[in-house]
């Protein structure tokens, strides 16, 4: 335990090879090893509503290996082999844990996003040929139940649906009111629908099947999905276990407990803070269904700190903006650090939170694509606020640049693309299509499309998103020095700078933003501000927008798909009524092979007059009925 510095992380590496490192090859092993040393003690706790005395209820590290046990003994009765997918599409809840566990010790699991639309779990299900799929039973204020209905029926693979039914999380006179509202699913696919907690009580608790001998694909988890079809990653045992081993490593002992209001089909809740707590035996605790984004979990986040002794708080930069515009109104005093990750912190944020709370927030990086760990500023030493850390110990990044001789390592502070082999890697199989592993690697080193630099401390910087570049007349624009400053003004919450279309420079900066609760200012002031703040005359914005809220992904990143879309539809309209054309950009759809595409009503002989404004812009457009 103990990471402090760069000499840290090599005195790690030297004491052996990630391969002679002792820990089990399988998930199942890995339960099991923590399940033997601490079997009173608490694994994970959920609670369905947000209050600091409501119902919650609490798994042992031994129930849970039980459960975990009898839910992989019900996939495999159901047909599921090592090279099977379970499917879970849910909400947090313990159910959500055990599909989670029992999916990988049987087969294959494939947590799917329960926002996503149906038509978009449907390819995924397609995709990764789920035979089996748990959701929930319908239920009041959700949709996920007839959503996933929908989905299965368009995903002939799938046999079996197992339902959750969250009523049992209720107490009187709640539990008696839900039988009577729960809303119509009427199913029109052909899989069979059972009960979840009913079916996983009556198997054994011990594994009915010979575990796996060796390390195998385990778990295939979608990235992005908002817009368009997500991308499939596939990870294996041997990097899940290298997440829980790190974690075990350098952040979590058996007597921590650990507050994580992030979504379990994301890898930051279920590679990072899971895993990590199965190799130390830490205690989790799942707050509500939609975690960060439940009824009351931001007025009563400090209260459910004090109830359960949390000592590690897992977080991101949205998430700790709204908790920063309300009091702390409990006793704190059990916390020792704060784990962000999803996006980069602004300074700012970070010095609010360390004065509010006494307590430092530690940054890190991961993407699914590499199961997810990179780098973290250390826990025990210097925090360079902004960048995320160091390299973890046997994870190796490089800076590179395509140069005409192929690739090559930047120099210190120099930017280029990050590119990684770690544990976690899976070289040439990153995703199930094998199309689009084409050009995902250099070398052993996975490109994740992000922009970077090392300093000579050896911290990792990122710079940006090489697809978020905002190339203005050819000169690139790094949409990050204009959402930091903007970040600056005290009104300012959330930032979001894109690119909008552009007749003459392709592209020109534009902003949006979401105010601090109760803050006042006007879209010119913000603008004003941007001419002092960003200090490159090209990254000023053209255009400011104020919305109520800015769209953001499930772990609180801001979705810029869908600022694109609406500045393409600002731009193109305002272009159409200035030129006197009646034709209107109704929606911007994102199309595989032509990107955002903006789709208008107009009659066909309007087709002239409409490419004689549109022409002259990037983005493509396209006629529609109505």
């Amino acid at each position: 335990m103990g990471f402090a510095s760069i000499a840290d992380k090599i005195a790690l590496e030297a004491e052996m090879p990630w391969s002679e490192r002792d820990v089990p090859t399988t998930l199942y092993g890995l339960l099991s090893r923590t399940a033997t040393k601490f079997p009173n003690h608490s694994a994970v706790s959920y609670q369905l509503f947000s209050g600091p005395t409501d119902k919650a209820e609490t798994l042992s590290w031994s129930e849970l290996h039980d459960k975990t046990v009898q839910t992989a003994n019900l996939f495999r009765k159901l047909g599921v082999g090592e090279k099977d997918v379970v499917a879970y599409i849910l909400p947090n809840a313990n159910e959500t844990t055990l599909a989670l566990l029992g999916g990988m010790v049987a087969g294959i699991v494939n947590p799917i996003n329960p926002l996503l639309e149906a038509d978009q779990i449907a390819a995924i299900l397609r995709e990764t040929g789920a035979k089996v799929v748990v959701t929930l039973k319908a239920f009041p204020k959700t949709d996920v139940a007839q959503k996933t209905a929908e989905a299965v029926r368009h995903a002939p693979n799938v046999k079996t649906v197992l339902e959750v039914d969250l009523n049992r999380y209720l107490t009187p006179p709640k539990s008696w009111i839900v039988p009577l509202v729960r809303p119509k699913n009427p199913v029109a696919h052909h899989a069979k629908v059972l009960n979840f907690v009913r079916e996983v009580a009556q198997q054994n608790t011990t594994l009915d099947f010979a575990d796996s001998k060796a390390d195998r694909v385990a778990a295939y988890f979608h990235t992005g999905g908002t817009t368009g079809m997500p991308k499939v990653a596939q990870h294996t045992y041997n990097g899940m276990i290298y997440n829980g081993w790190l974690g075990h490593e350098l952040l979590f002992t058996e007597d921590d407990n650990v507050i994580c209001p992030l979504p379990l089909f994301h890898v930051f809740a279920v590679h990072v803070i899971l895993m990590a707590a199965i190799s130390s035996g830490a205690h989790v605790v799942f707050p509500t269904p939609q975690g960060y984004r439940g009824d009351g979990v931001f007025d009563n986040f400090w209260k459910l700190v004090e109830r359960w002794k949390i000592s590690f708080i897992i977080t991101v930069p949205t998430a700790i903006s709204a908790l920063m515009q309300r009091p702390i109104d409990a006793d704190v005093s059990s916390v020792k650090t704060a784990f962000s990750g999803s996006a980069p912190l602004p300074l700012e944020l970070f010095k609010r939170f360390e004065e509010a709370t006494g307590v430092q927030i530690v940054e890190g990086y991961g993407l699914t694509e590499a199961t997810c760990l990179v780098s973290i500023n250390p826990p025990e030493g210097e925090k360079k606020v902004g960048s995320i850390g160091m390299t973890f110990p046997y994870c190796d990044v490089k800076i590179l640049k395509d140069t005409p001789d192929g690739p090559l390592e930047c120099a210190v502070d120099e930017v280029g693309e990050i590119c990684i082999s770690n544990p976690g890697v899976s070289v040439g199989a990153t995703y199930t299509e094998e199309d689009k592993n084409r050009d995902l690697f250099h070398g052993e080193y996975l490109r994740t499309g992000d922009l970077g630099r090392f300093d000579s401390d050896n911290y990792l910087w990122i710079t940006g998103r090489a697809k978020d570049l905002i190339i203005r007349g050819g000169h690139n624009i790094d949409p990050a020095e204009i959402e930091e400053a903007l970040l600056g003004h005290k009104a300012v919450a959330f930032a979001g700078a894109i690119g909008q279309p552009d007749a003459h420079a392709g592209e020109v900066p534009c902003a949006f933003v979401e105010l601090v609760a109760g803050a006042s200012v006007t879209e010119a002031e913000l603008m004003e501000f941007c001419k002092t703040n960003v200090h490159e005359r090209a990254a000023q914005p053209k255009h400011m927008t104020i919305l109520e809220e800015l769209p953001k992904t499930a772990v609180g990143k801001v979705f810029k798909p869908d600022l694109r879309k609406s500045a393409i539809t600002r731009v193109y309209n305002g272009a159409l009524e200035k030129a006197g054309v009646e034709a209107r950009v109704v929606s911007v759809v994102d199309d595989k092979k032509r990107g955002l595409v903006a789709q208008l009503s107009a009659s066909s002989d309007e087709d002239s007059a409409i490419t004689d404004v549109l022409g002259s812009f990037i983005r493509p457009w396209e006629r529609v009925a109505g």
